[in-house]
């Protein structure tokens, strides 16, 4: 059975349709990665899954539970089988690095404080921090960040793991230094994963299977190199960042700039 699998889904804020009948099955101790420019919903996407948005349509099965028709309690529940890295680390600043770790250790009152103090220094171990459970968010640099937020979202040892823009904000080596961290901890703790990106270099490391988010529906689902070589001119235009394609043809008057800015290179050349 797989561990995540969607129909359906809708969402729609006002009059602004952002998931149109989405359909995604994520197979269980797989990661699997969401493409898609921004503003395309790949957010949305995933605090649907996890419930902290409502699905207006459809159905995300989660272990064959439907959590769209879900009172908050039983949400409460499934949401237990979550971890998630948000995109800025989302750390507490009124909190020490230790505080962060353990902060759903605490609320879920799984330990006595001994041996949630024991689980914190070996998170942090696990994404290479020791020793700073006392500096406070403020003391961290972008990368020490992320890997505080992965510690904490490892913390409760979840089955699913969320990764939302996990790469973004980085430089090129703290950026794959992640990118290691995400496939340790599939194959270390056997995890389902979606990670959410429009970085294609991490896309294609970290990914068993990627999907192209576009218009509000999943176009095309395929491995790191089937995308890397898809048909689909939309995919195609997307992995490769060339601003003229089918996704920048809709807006007319960045297309006539663009070309515009090429014509008059050319003119300059000459």
């Amino acid at each position: 059975m797989p561990t995540i699998e969607i129909r359906g889904l809708c969402k729609r804020f006002g009059k602004k349709v952002v998931l149109d009948g989405l359909d995604l099955v994520v197979p269980q101790g797989r990661n699997t990665v969401v493409i898609g420019g921004s503003g395309t919903g790949k957010s949305v996407l995933i605090k649907c899954v996890v419930g902290l948005l409502r699905a207006d349509e459809g159905e995300i099965r989660i272990d064959g539970e439907d959590v769209t028709k879900m009172d908050e309690r039983e949400l409460v529940r499934v949401r237990q089988k979550f971890g998630m890295l948000f995109q800025g680390a989302a750390l507490f600043d009124s909190m020490n690095v230790g505080e962060n770790v353990a902060f759903a250790l605490r609320r879920l009152r799984r330990y006595p404080e001994r041996q949630i103090q024991d689980v914190v220094e070996e998170k942090l171990a696990m994404v290479g921090l020791r020793d700073i459970q006392h500096l406070t968010p403020a003391e961290l640099s972008g990368g020490m960040k992320k890997r505080v937020g992965l510690a904490r979202a490892i913390a409760s040892e979840p089955e699913i793991l969320l990764y939302d823009e996990p790469t973004t904000g980085l430089d090129p080596i703290m950026a794959d230094v992640i990118n290691e961290l995400i496939i340790r901890m599939r194959e270390s703790l056997g995890v389902t994963s979606i990670s959410i990106t429009h970085d294609m270099a991490s896309a294609y490391k970290i990914a068993d299977s990627i999907a192209m988010l576009y218009k509000g529906k999943i176009i095309e689902v395929g491995t790191p190199a089937e995308i890397r070589h898809s048909a689909s001119p939309v995919v195609s235009q997307f992995v490769e960042g060339r601003a003229v394609g089918p996704i920048t043809a809709e807006h007319e008057e960045f297309v006539r700039f663009v070309r515009g800015s090429g014509e008059s290179g050319e003119r300059k050349e000459q």
